[in-house]
């Protein structure tokens, strides 16, 4: 059902601390917890004992104990201590551990083989540290919906002309033809919408008056990272090929999705410009101005998932889908492979 060999973003890194914090992600059950050096760590949340959640244990020394009987699992998941039998610890007294990495402001977590993780791997956020560039402290969002419903979405830049009005619709959004391309990381659907009024979302943040050339850059990348560029140019200057202009605004909107189950995701984003990289006041207008549209998003995404979930008449797709259809044969390529692999070892 998931990709497991990669990187997934557990949460932001701000929200881990010598807390236990139980999570589920693509189905498991797992503690995440900081060791008092500041490094992360994550388990698997099940005492081997009698599967008590070790999140409802007590960290101690770096170590978690089981709040039942007391077995204590170190950071790599050995049983270090079973205080009822001392001197003979239960060979199978093991819990799973994964690999975990702070990047980003984000704590980012491999869920498959760990033999496998290579924080190199880590999708890559340009610009993160470039000092002209401002982010939003951006946001988290639980939507009671498959995953891939969110991914479909945000493949989807017409949908913003009937659910964004206020915020990201604008001419063109709804009948400008789309352009696909695949690539070796997923997929990107784009377009450029020329001589017509910003949208709400950007109007009073882009550096010029009147019309814009735009562009609408929906790029969806393995397993289910949404890199979703808009760039605002003045009529004339936008275009296939044309180099930015002085009074190009580029604002890209990165959105991680994490399965939690097949029914339930974790939406983490945050938004990067080009500009005003200390303007404290429109990075937090940027962020509430998402926040709403996202919620939006949420609406709409957890009813189309119990519709689809039960369907009474068969659904039909539309050419605006050829993007998402187009991302979700890559990526379940992908997964059988996996699975494949790791059923002949």
């Amino acid at each position: 059902m998931f990709l497991r060999n990669c990187w997934y973003v557990a949460g932001w890194s701000k929200d881990y601390d010598q807390t236990l914090t139980a999570q589920k992600l693509l189905g498991e059950n797992i503690v995440l917890y900081r060791k008092s050096d500041g490094t992360p760590a994550a388990l698997e949340d099940a005492c081997p004992h009698r599967k008590l959640p070790l999140s409802m244990g007590k960290l101690e020394n770096d170590n978690v104990v089981c709040g039942y009987h007391g077995l204590t699992f170190d950071c790599s998941g050995a049983c270090v201590d079973a205080p009822t039998q001392r001197g003979s610890i239960p060979k199978r007294a093991v819990v799973r551990s994964y690999p975990v990495v702070d990047r980003y402001r984000l704590l980012w977590i491999w869920m498959g083989d760990p033999k496998k993780a290579d924080p190199d791997e880590i999708f890559k956020i340009e610009n993160f540290d470039n000092p002209e560039w401002g982010y939003t402290d951006g946001g988290t969002l639980p939507i009671a919906c498959n995953y891939l419903w969110i991914v479909d979405n945000l493949l989807d830049p017409s949908h913003v002309a009937w659910v964004h009005v206020t915020s990201f619709a604008g001419g063109g959004t709804d009948d400008q033809p789309l352009d696909m391309e695949k690539t070796d990381r997923g997929v990107i659907v784009s377009r450029w919408i020329y001589d017509q009024p910003p949208s709400p979302y950007y109007k009073d943040l882009i550096r010029f008056g009147g019309n814009c050339d735009r562009k609408q850059h929906y790029e969806m990348c393995f397993p289910a990272i949404a890199l979703n560029k808009s760039v605002y140019t003045p009529v004339g200057t936008g275009g296939p090929g044309k180099p930015a202009v002085d009074q190009t605004y580029v604002n890209i909107s990165y959105n991680f999705m994490t399965p939690v189950d097949a029914h339930n995701a974790q939406y983490i984003w945050f938004q990067h410009r080009n500009t005003d990289p200390d303007d404290k006041a429109i990075s937090k207008k940027m962020n509430d101005g998402a926040i709403m549209a996202f919620n939006e998003d949420k609406d709409i995404l957890e009813a189309v998932h119990k519709g689809m979930e039960a369907p009474v008449t068969p659904h039909l797709d539309l050419g605006l889908d050829l993007g998402a259809k187009t991302f979700r044969l890559q990526l379940q390529r992908l997964i059988d492979a996996e699975q494949a692999a790791s059923g002949s070892t």
